[in-house]
């Protein structure tokens, strides 16, 4: 195990410390440059009961329209056992646009019958606090209950539903988030957060395509995280498909890229950029194998950003 990280590291990028970094250049960096704006935000999440041991999953999806404004739709679906984690439906859901004449109502719970569970749904958004993005910053709430168990909980002001509501003894159940997916457009840097494992923190993830209006001869694809690049791409119009590895909280993580279509289908311009963490015993470094988890509590992350430099 010792010998596979060590080939491994040779190449990858150990974002933990700033010696390890390959690049002296930030090149993401550019105070001239507007990110791009979020248009919406999908967030997978995987519930385990502690009760009867039931999975769930959550989807939580956020999205930014100039004609009816914000919107918010969770969506449910069964994951059975341990041998049917992936094996869910989304036929169940919950949608609330909250700029819409037709659904003012910021405020309230609803009851939802889901996958044989009770799903209660209770929401706060009449004081969301919104910057570019479609996803609230503060000022909100959103808490899921199934099964009389706290199953999801959203929102700087979530304590406030969950300790004047409900009693201190209902239990808590286990939350991991799966997958997290944005859909951007404008200029061509895009700048987000991910947090990597259940235990680990939230790291600055920003990805810029540098061109010929910066002097540069060829296009250049840059990727950093807490401010370090870890990852850059020259002559991307003929790397424009390709994977590199970084070590981000101990765990691999594969960064991949496609913007096949920037170059080559440019009415549509939509590039994808993905990072993934490597389950198995080959995703830690093996110094650090007895602080992680054992491998049936592991789950993978996933964190796709669709890019479109088209406003």
């Amino acid at each position: 195990m010792r010998d596979f990280v060590s080939c491994i590291s040779e190449n990858a990028v150990n974002v933990s410390h700033s010696s390890c970094s390959s690049y002296t250049n930030n090149a993401c960096i550019s105070p001239s440059l507007i990110p791009s704006v979020q248009n919406a935000v999908t967030c997978l999440y995987r519930i385990s009961l502690s009760s009867s041991r039931k999975r769930l999953f959550i989807t939580v999806s956020w999205c930014k329209n100039p004609i009816t404004g914000q919107g918010l739709s969770i969506n449910f679906g069964g994951g059975g056992g341990d041998d049917h984690d992936h094996d869910h439906d989304t036929s169940t859901s919950f949608k609330l646009n909250t700029n819409s004449r037709f659904f003012r109502k910021k405020k309230g719970n609803k009851v939802i019958e889901s996958n044989n569970s009770k799903i209660q749904v209770f929401w706060d958004l009449s004081s969301a606090k919104y910057g570019t993005g479609p996803e609230p910053l503060e000022g909100f709430y959103i808490v899921v209950m199934v099964d009389s168990e706290i199953g999801l909980v959203l929102g700087n002001l979530a304590e406030e539903i969950v300790t004047k509501k409900l009693k201190n003894s209902t239990p808590v159940a286990n939350v991991s988030l799966v997958s997290r997916q944005e859909h951007c457009s404008g200029n061509a840097l895009y700048s987000t957060k991910a947090q990597f494992s259940d235990t680990g923190i939230a790291h600055d993830v920003l990805i810029r395509c540098s061109g010929e209006n910066e002097g540069l001869k060829h296009p250049v694809l840059s990727v950093c995280i807490d401010k370090k690049t870890v990852i850059r791409i020259k002559r991307l119009q003929w790397n424009f498909r390709g994977n590199q590895t970084i070590f981000v909280d101990g765990l691999l993580v594969d960064m991949m890229w496609d913007v096949h279509d920037w170059f080559f289908s440019p009415s549509s311009g939509d590039a994808v950029f993905m990072f993934r963490t490597r389950s198995g015993m080959d995703s830690r470094l093996w110094l650090e194998e007895k602080l992680l988890q054992t491998e049936q509590d592991r789950l993978e992350f996933s964190l796709l950003i669709y890019a479109c430099k088209n406003p």
